[in-house]
């Protein structure tokens, strides 16, 4: 007997499977492979972070969906630190990384098929996927613009953006609360690298928030924020994250996480507590970050390639080679010559053809190593 199950689901292939040739000949390289091509930290989680999990390790228990209060008065903590409305405790959950409530909050919101979702046109690939999930056509725009914005449900926005580190000003965010209200339309704001600013102002003032005060005038009501400890503390092998923002939004999303079991283990809590509460390991990671950054855009400079200008903050410098503006592949294999693996443009939207993302997430000496090569390479043509 022929099952019916199962059935596909409208989802494309994972892209970074398609790297699997270029991450193959840069592994080939003599001085071996310098992986710039994912977003995964690779120095270590701090001491008293860990310290923080061992001493919550004796977790018999099942833990909370909406979080400790320990947890959710940190939340808190940060967002005041940040400017953010104060939503109270109905209006934070600690989630088990950004990644799933990407994919997962349009069909727990209950967007359902026929309905469209807003995605950035230059995005990381799970905005778009989570429109799927829930059955729903995802529409790529340009979110400086919302004039230009069709009819939808839910919008996804991301500042400071992945790929590009674009960041959305203060006015920017003003506008796309301003046609959202106007068109009763949610918007949820991914802002897992805000604690990664390069450029000013947003190095003395901060990277502004879809939820500060002067951003919503003070009021949560149909907005949600996104946050990653991944980036600011190296807890992606943690899993730690948050939702943000208006508790009526809220309230049906630990619902359904309390019926389907989604919760955050009670050790990786209380650590998530003792690291959103402490700024000081987060600026020390920074400078970490911005050694291998400046490193890695004078060797890309000095080569000759663009670096898109408006990279002001995260994970990632955006990279075109002038000669070819349109194909990010011939830029991934020409670095993948070198040794180097990039992830290209196509992965983020047909308006990022290209471009390559180059990640600062590899050890001092891979970083090291890949901006001397550029540098030689590029030197000699």
């Amino acid at each position: 007997m022929t099952t019916t199950l199962p059935r596909p689901l409208d989802l494309p292939e994972f892209p970074w499977d398609q790297l699997a040739p270029a991450k193959a000949r840069a592994a080939a390289h003599p001085g071996g492979i310098c992986d710039l091509s994912v977003g995964t930290p690779v120095d270590d989680t701090p001491a008293f972070i860990r310290d923080a999990l061992a001493e919550a390790s004796n977790a018999h228990g099942y833990p909370t969906v909406i979080g400790t209060a320990e947890v959710r008065d940190a939340i808190l903590a940060w967002g005041a630190r940040r400017g953010m409305v104060d939503v109270g405790p109905g209006g934070v959950i600690p989630t088990i990384g950004s990644k799933e409530a990407v994919a997962w909050l349009p069909f727990l919101l209950g967007v359902r098929p026929g309905d469209t979702v807003l995605v950035p046109e230059v995005a990381y690939p799970t905005y778009d996927i989570g429109a799927r999930l829930a059955g729903a056509t995802p529409v790529p725009v340009d979110p400086t613009n919302p004039d230009s914005w069709p009819e939808a449900t839910l919008v996804y926005l991301n500042s400071p953006g992945n790929p590009d580190g674009h960041v959305m000003s203060k006015d920017e965010l003003r506008g796309v609360v301003a046609w959202a209200r106007s068109h009763g339309v949610v918007v949820v704001s991914d802002e897992c690298y805000a604690a990664l600013p390069w450029a000013e102002p947003y190095v003395s003032e901060g990277v502004p928030s879809l939820l500060d005060v002067d951003v919503c005038d003070g009021d949560a009501s149909g907005l949600l924020v996104l946050y990653s400890l991944s980036k600011q503390s190296n807890l992606a092998g943690y899993r730690a994250a948050l939702i943000y923002g208006d508790p009526a939004l809220v309230a049906p999303i630990v619902n359904a996480r309390k019926h389907s079991g989604l919760m955050v283990p009670a050790p990786v809590q209380h650590a998530m507590a003792l690291a959103l509460t402490d700024t000081e390991h987060v600026e020390d990671q920074r400078q970490v970050y911005a050694a291998r950054r400046t490193l890695l855009l004078e060797a890309l400079t000095d080569a000759g390639l663009d670096v898109d200008p408006d990279s002001a903050a995260g994970l990632y410098l955006w990279v075109a080679d002038p000669a070819n503006l349109t194909d990010s592949w011939a830029l991934v294999d020409r670095l993948a010559e070198l040794g180097i693996l990039a992830a290209p443009g196509n992965f983020y939207g047909t308006a990022a053809h290209g471009r390559v993302r180059v990640a600062l997430t590899a050890s001092d000496e891979r970083v090291a190593a890949a901006a001397s090569r550029i540098r030689e390479a590029w030197s000699a043509r």
